[in-house]
This record gives C-alpha cells, sequence and structure tokens, in this order.
C-alpha cells in the first residue's frame, strides 16, 4: 500500500514539475513576444526614413536556404521528441543533431550576409536608421537561435553520455516549443525585412 502511494506520489510531483515547466515556458514565449514586437514595430516605423544609404532594396538578398534550414529544423525537433518518447535514444540524438546543425547551418549564413553588409556594402549598425533596426532585429533573433543550439548540444553531449532517457521526454517536448517560436519568429522577420520592408 505505501510502494503505492510511494509511487503515486513520485508521478504527482515530476506532473507538478512538468506543469511548472510548461508554464514557465509558455511565460517565457509571452514576455520574448513582446520584445520582438517591439523591434518589429520599430523596424516598420523607422523604414524608408534613412536620408543615407545604402537603403533595404540595395543591399538584402533574400535568405532562401537559411530560411529553408531554419523552417525545416520545426520538423526534425518534431520528430526528436517523438523517438524520444518511444525510448528510442539514438533515434533520438541523430534527429536533435540534425537539428542542431540545421540552426547552425542558419547562424553561419546570417553571419555570412552580416559579413558581406558589413564589409562590402558599407551597412552597420550605426550608418543609418535601416542599419540600426536591421541589425538589432536580425541579431536579436539569432541570439534566440544560438541560444537555441547552445541547449541542444548541451541535450546531445548529455545523451551521449547516457544520461538521457524517454523519462526525459517531456522536458525535451518543452524546449522544443521554444525552437518552434524561434521558427515562427523568423516567419515574422523574413515578412517585416525581406518582403514588407524593401
Amino acid at each position: 500500500m505505501s510502494s503505492a502511494y510511494g509511487s503515486a506520489g513520485v508521478v504527482g510531483e515530476l506532473a507538478r514539475r512538468d506543469d511548472r515547466g510548461r508554464a514557465g515556458m509558455l511565460l517565457l514565449i509571452l514576455g520574448e513576444t513582446s520584445f520582438f514586437a517591439v523591434f518589429l514595430v520599430a523596424y516598420l516605423f523607422y523604414v524608408g526614413r534613412s536620408l543615407t544609404g545604402p537603403f533595404p532594396a540595395d543591399v538584402l538578398d533574400f535568405p532562401v536556404f537559411g530560411t529553408i534550414c531554419l523552417l525545416s529544423s520545426s520538423f526534425t525537433i518534431v520528430i526528436a521528441v517523438r523517438d524520444l518518447g518511444r525510448g528510442e535514444i539514438v533515434r533520438f540524438a541523430a534527429a536533435l543533431f540534425l537539428t542542431l546543425a540545421l540552426g547552425v547551418a542558419f547562424l553561419l549564413l546570417t553571419a555570412s550576409e552580416w559579413q558581406r553588409l558589413i564589409f562590402h556594402e558599407g551597412l552597420t549598425i550605426r550608418t543609418n536608421l535601416f542599419g540600426t533596426t536591421y541589425f538589432s532585429l536580425v541579431g536579436f533573433h539569432a541570439a534566440h537561435v544560438a541560444l537555441g543550439v547552445l541547449i541542444m548540444g548541451l541535450i546531445v553531449s548529455l545523451t551521449a553520455l547516457g544520461h538521457v532517457s524517454a523519462e526525459h521526454g517531456e522536458r525535451v517536448e518543452i524546449f522544443s516549443w521554444y525552437w518552434h517560436f524561434v521558427d515562427v519568429v523568423w516567419i515574422a522577420v523574413l515578412t517585416v525585412v525581406y518582403i514588407v520592408g524593401v
């Protein structure tokens, strides 16, 4: 009897912990959404108000490959979460590593774009209003991607060391919400910066 009660108590505590994790992640996403909304509105407000160039239409190239990498990573993390829930640890690690690699590819492509803009187009955060709002918005998003990549790197490392099992599926799924949020925000940034603001 006491053994059954003890097991129920452990399950109840884990459920409460997961509920706190879900609530915490939802609050984080809500807070970060408000920050991104401010950056997006500022970009839209100041677009076209720069007195000197370069201007968006002159220097921005639509980031096709980077976008494909980032949006594809939403699918691979769904597969990773599913595999972990099924206890298929090797498949989980492979899918999460692929998600991590796609995030890194996105960051490298963003860095390449920034290198071109800064050193070949002469656009920096201090050049004009466009430069200030562009680097602030895209940089803020890239920082969120980098944080997600670091967390995935930690999870992949812990998995390789044998410290991740199916019982961690709920926590990894909660983290996946953050990654989906980063992807959804990129769609908003892409629309505002590379379509509406050009």
